[in-house]
């Protein structure tokens, strides 16, 4: 596996040296409002040069950890099951190296590729999902592959009990009562995250965690494909995602920027600053 041209910036480790492998999967083709999420692993790396490798947040810096990245995948536009194969071979083989895959979006269909490397490596898998939308539909205007329907499809993979949902405040009906008998839904906040965790810590449970940045309320991230208002804040995300890092997390992805869509460049500098923290948070 080659490093990347441009690299995030202070992951330029040699592959073999790394404990954390990143990598781009710019896929947007599922998108149902506004697209250009496909530009946003690109974006993320290019302006990830306008941060320092430290975080005062956690005292710990890039520099001081081996972060592989291995630059985007050239992904097929034109079907989603050939590129959710070849995201599932680029987790896979990162997993089967004994490293923790990164994966930066692209829409949040991409997930699906991602955890199907997982649950095959880890049976018992759960999921910690942060979104503003449930991702729940069974099907999405007849596609059962849709960034609507990708909670649903990983819900397949892992069942009832497994699939930890939280700040979850858009979604169809339908959607709301599945959660009520399969997911563990906390709609519009964190609340009950720290009892999640304590619980999974407590089984010691492999951990796929997703992070679609639209969770964050559009004041804070306006550069998304569907935006929605109610969201929490920076600061909010920032201890969440380094609650969840106490947990055994075995792959994690950072989804749904469309750096287009805010122009000002806030966003993107928000999702920099956001995969900065949790690449910190786990590199335990």
């Amino acid at each position: 596996m080659k490093s990347n041209v441009e690299t995030f910036i202070g992951c330029d480790a040699p592959y073999d040296d790394a404990r954390i492998v990143l990598f781009g999967a710019p896929f947007d083709s599922t998108t149902s409002f506004r697209p250009g999420a496909r530009f946003g692993s690109s974006a993320i790396r290019h302006e990830s040069f306008g941060l320092e490798t430290y975080s005062p947040y956690q005292d710990r810096d890039l520099t001081d950890h081996a972060i592989f990245d291995s630059g985007d995948l050239e992904l097929c536009f034109g079907s989603a099951e050939a590129a959710l194969s070849d995201i599932e071979d680029r987790a896979g083989e990162i997993l089967d190296d004994g490293k923790l895959p990164v994966m930066l979006g692209g829409e949040h269909l991409v997930t699906l590729g991602a955890v199907r490397a997982a649950v095959k490596r880890f049976p018992e898998l759960h999921i910690i999902h942060f979104d503003a939308h449930a991702d729940l539909r069974d099907e999405y205007l007849g596609a059962k592959l849709s960034h609507a329907a990708v909670i649903r499809r990983c819900h397949e993979l892992v069942g009832d009990g497994r699939i930890h949902q939280f700040c979850i405040r858009s979604g169809d009906r339908p959607e709301f009562r599945f959660a009520d008998a399969h997911t563990e839904m906390h709609k519009f906040s964190f609340d009950g995250l720290t009892e999640t965790v304590a619980r999974l810590a407590r089984e010691n449970a492999p951990v796929y965690f997703t992070i679609d940045l639209d969770c964050l309320d559009p004041s804070v991230f306006p550069g998304t494909g569907t935006p929605e208002a109610g969201g929490v804040s920076f600061t909010e995300l920032l201890s969440a995602i380094i609650g969840v890092s106490r947990l055994k997390v075995v792959a994690a992805d950072v989804n749904e920027l469309a750096p287009m869509l805010d122009t000002s460049g806030a966003s993107t500098a928000v999702a920099c600053k956001t995969v900065r923290e949790l690449l910190l948070s786990l590199c335990k």
